[in-house]
């Protein structure tokens, strides 16, 4: 019995040690938990873990200290600050709104079809919402006797359609295609393919499929490219395109002579799209666009390369490779996991997910059909609603009675009967699903609503998140009433502060500069040569459609991103600098240079000054903070973070 007495209080003082607080701010507290939640979210890695903890929670502290002051201002009641946490919810509730484990799978799915690129034809048999009974058998035995025939491994297409169903049947070459080319339901078909097999004929809203492999290779990865088109007016289609070629082989014949793609581009492609931006297309895979074009963007093997003008329906192209990236091949990288991610939060086959988790939400919010209606009443007052479109909801047998509960909430039949009619009498909503149907999408729309306002209920972690932008935001606000807008307002105590402490506005080696950041070294380039030929540096910007960024003021030396000799005269051009990263060049022109200790004026030293009154207003509130709310710090609940 001792020992059972004794396990029992130190089960009980655990539990107590644990729930201590790790400090105390007037009459709130926050454990550890909070604090270390905060604190993993921000840290780096340290050589002295208790100092780096102590820091931090000296500076959390702060945090809870202002938070609290806003708080009892009331700031949280403010029209914006509520506008902007609404507005932050109904942002990130979605990604609240999906079965994790679930998404993790297919992102794993997708992982694996990335690796490979799949060469696929498609053979299709339509079938017209209007078709009859056997104009949809005619295609099914057209599309059946095809596919019959392709699995003997037939090649002669041409020959093999028209045997089978030379009017239903259409085949085209898709071209190399990889994960996300295709709609989920066709990809998942494909991938289950190898190379030469033929998929059974599948039935879509819109007629019959079969796909058949015929090639497959190691993903290429991505590109980004520049083109110019000279484009194929409708009326030309058929005719002779001679004189189109000459005019993309003169500007091929300039680009081999120096002249500047992007300029080109904005000159003379007819790409309307793309001509204002450098003529560069967004970074595309495979599959992207027709294997035409795609074959003569494998021809190009680095980067800057430009290829010869070539032929597509859409006319002479004339394409510079800007960058190739490779598709990865770690399963651990976390950059393209969370691409790949995102690009199932926004696909089709992220239903898989979201149909999963709504039947985990009906079992949290504990869903129950009350058994009061049955399906086949639901369905025949849904029909009788319909047909009496202007009388209203509440007098049918069902509708004040509950059909469904969950949480607190009780639907009733009337809820039913509008949802009914609503959604069928909105063309854009209502694809002539049957009923059973509709009590699907109405019991998934119900639950999901109440599952998504009670949120916070049910998720910790969005508990956490919208409780951080909450609290950042009435900060801000009591930050900008207290510190930054006083800080910049009070002219005179500015003048002050830098009175009495000129010796800290002092500058660095420093210099009266024009730079230049350009978007690439051939810009750069082009760029220096007419600074030096004497043009103006603002007319060269200007012309130069966004490729240059261009600025003149005095610098410190450390602070701008290009090598600058000390001994430089003035007027002299610095040579080109390039960023390894992006691939930008800049350049300086030095109007003058001063040596370092030079005092600073107010207006020069304006920003640094308001910093360091920031600081001071800042400490001193802080300071009458910790007098309103007392602070006291648990070290026992402390030295426990340490182990």
């Amino acid at each position: 019995m001792k020992k059972i007495f004794l396990l029992f209080l130190l089960i009980t003082g655990a539990g107590a040690a644990y729930t201590q607080p790790l400090f105390t701010y007037g009459n709130k507290s926050v454990d550890k938990e909070e604090f270390l939640r905060a604190y993993n979210k921000n840290k780096t890695p340290v050589d002295d873990k208790e100092r780096s903890l102590r820091e931090y929670l000296e500076l959390y502290i702060k945090f809870k200290l202002k938070v609290n002051a806003a708080l009892d201002l009331k700031l949280d009641t403010l029209p914006q600050l509520q506008y902007d946490a609404q507005s932050f919810r109904t942002q990130i509730e979605d990604s609240y709104l999906s079965n994790e484990a679930t998404v993790n799978n297919l992102v794993t799915e997708a992982f694996t079809r990335s690796q490979k690129d799949l060469r696929v034809l498609h053979f299709f048999a339509g079938v017209a919402p209007t078709a009859t009974p056997d104009d949809s058998l005619k295609a099914f035995r057209a599309i059946s006797a095809a596919q019959s025939q392709l699995a003997t491994g037939r090649t002669d297409y041409e020959k093999l359609i028209a045997e089978t169903g030379p009017d239903l049947i259409r085949q085209s070459d898709i071209g190399f295609i990889t994960v996300f080319t295709l709609p989920y339901e066709y990809e998942n078909i494909v991938y289950g393919l190898k190379k030469d097999q033929v998929s059974k004929p599948y039935r879509s809203k819109n007629g019959w499929h079969v796909f058949k492999v015929i090639d497959e290779r190691k993903a290429i990865g991505k590109w980004k490219l520049a083109q110019i088109l000279t484009a194929v007016p409708p009326e030309q289609q058929g005719a002779d395109k001679t004189l189109l070629a000459k005019r993309a082989d003169s500007i091929y014949q300039l680009l081999q002579k120096g002249a500047d793609f992007s300029l080109l581009a904005r000159q003379v492609s007819d790409d309307k799209l793309t001509y204002g931006n450098r003529g560069e297309l967004p970074e595309f895979g495979s599959g992207r666009y027709q294997p035409s074009f795609e074959n003569e963007v494998l021809k190009l093997t680095r980067d800057g390369e430009i290829s010869k003008p070539f032929l597509t329906e859409f006319g002479y192209h004339i394409i510079k490779r800007i960058m190739h990236t490779p598709v990865t091949t770690d399963k651990d990288d976390a950059a393209y996991t969370f691409e790949l991610k995102q690009k199932i939060l926004q696909d089709a086959r992220v239903n898989v997910a979201k149909d999963l988790f709504l039947k985990e939400i009906q079992k949290q919010i504990s869903f129950k059909k009350t058994g009061n209606v049955s399906d086949q009443d639901l369905f025949r007052y849904a029909d009788s609603a319909l047909w009496n479109a202007d009388a209203g909801t509440g007098n049918y047998p069902i509708s004040s009675k509950p059909i469904y509960s969950f949480g607190k909430t009780k639907i009733t039949g009337s809820q039913w009967l509008d949802f009914v009619k609503n959604y069928k009498g909105n063309p854009q909503l209502y694809q002539q699903e049957n009923n059973a149907a509709l009590l699907e999408k109405f019991v998934g729309s119900i639950t999901m609503d109440y599952y998504k306002s009670h949120l916070e209920d049910y998720n910790t972690e969005f508990k956490y998140q919208m409780q951080e932008f909450k609290d950042g935001n009435v900060l801000f606000e009591i930050m900008e009433r207290n510190v930054w807008g006083s800080a910049a307002a009070d002219t005179a105590a500015l003048h002050k502060h830098y009175n009495n402490n000129k010796n800290k506005y002092l500058w660095a080696a420093s210099a009266d500069l024009i730079l230049f950041n350009c978007i690439n070294k051939t810009v750069a380039e082009n760029a220096k040569e007419a600074l030096k030929n004497g043009k103006d540096w603002k007319q060269i910007m200007d012309e130069s459609g966004n490729g240059i960024q261009a600025d003149s003021g005095r610098f410190e030396i450390s602070q701008v991103p290009i090598s600058i000799d000390p001994k430089s005269a003035a007027g002299f051009v610095t040579t080109i600098t390039v960023n390894t990263q992006d691939g930008s060049a800049g350049f300086a022109k030095i109007i003058r240079q001063y040596p370092e200790g030079a005092q600073r004026t107010f207006e020069e030293a304006k920003g640094l000054v308001i910093n360091d009154y920031q600081n001071i207003l800042e400490e001193t509130w802080v300071n009458e903070l910790k007098k309103k709310y007392p602070v006291k710090i648990n070290e026992t609940v402390f030295k426990s973070l340490l182990k």
